[in-house]
């Protein structure tokens, strides 16, 4: 493996496995081997979102990212410098941030939904991984999770899922699944990729 850091992107659509892959994966590598950058915390605050016609913030368009600044840490990564960013706690006020510091490493592991759309960052890839799973099982996954994490009632996952969710994914994701080196079918599980991609990954890193 070369001094540059070997950077990966993983994308797929929400709620289609992105983060478990990618926590799966970190634990597959040898440890202090590998980085990790999500794009969720490079969202915009809640008062410079989009509004939809409903007057409701829209976080799934790629407007609603700081992606100057996520480039500009993949930049600062890759030359082997460190990066300290605060955590995203989307709308939970209550809940402070932690400050997330991320050193160098020989694999660099991004995910998030727009990595792709934005021509700068997807540039920079080494591999594009696309994590693809059926829209029903995503459906039901963001419902569950929005519940569980996020404390939304089921109609407003419903609205957003209809009036964002989906538009977002036809429009900015899944345009760059053919752009991607390696498709990720995730309908039941994802352990023969996963495999796969982590042996890839241990090989470059010795």
């Amino acid at each position: 493996m070369s001094l540059k850091p070997y950077l990966v992107g993983i994308v797929g659509g929400s709620a289609s496995g992105k983060s478990s892959f990618l926590d799966d994966l970190v634990r597959l590598l040898p440890e202090g081997h590998c980085a990790v950058v999500s794009q969720d915390n490079y969202y915009r605050p809640r008062h410079e979102q989009e509004r939809d016609v409903a007057g409701h913030p829209n976080f799934d368009l790629p407007g609603a990212i700081r992606a100057d600044r996520l480039f500009s840490d993949l930049q600062r990564l890759l030359a082997g410098e460190t990066i300290a960013k605060t955590e995203y706690t989307f709308n939970q006020p209550n809940r402070p941030g932690k400050l997330i510091v991320v050193e160098p490493a020989p694999v660099i592991l991004l995910e998030g939904l727009f990595l792709f759309h934005f021509a700068e960052i997807r540039s920079l890839f080494d591999m594009r991984i696309f994590i693809d799973a059926p829209e029903d099982v995503c459906k039901q996954r963001r419902l569950q999770r929005d519940a569980d994490q996020r404390g939304y009632d089921a109609v407003h996952v419903e609205y957003q899922w209809d009036n964002h969710v989906r538009p977002a994914f036809q429009n900015f994701v899944l345009p760059y699944r053919d752009q991607a080196h390696v498709i990720i079918t995730n309908h039941d599980n994802y352990d023969t990729g996963l495999q796969v991609i982590a042996e890839f990954l241990r090989n470059a890193v010795r």
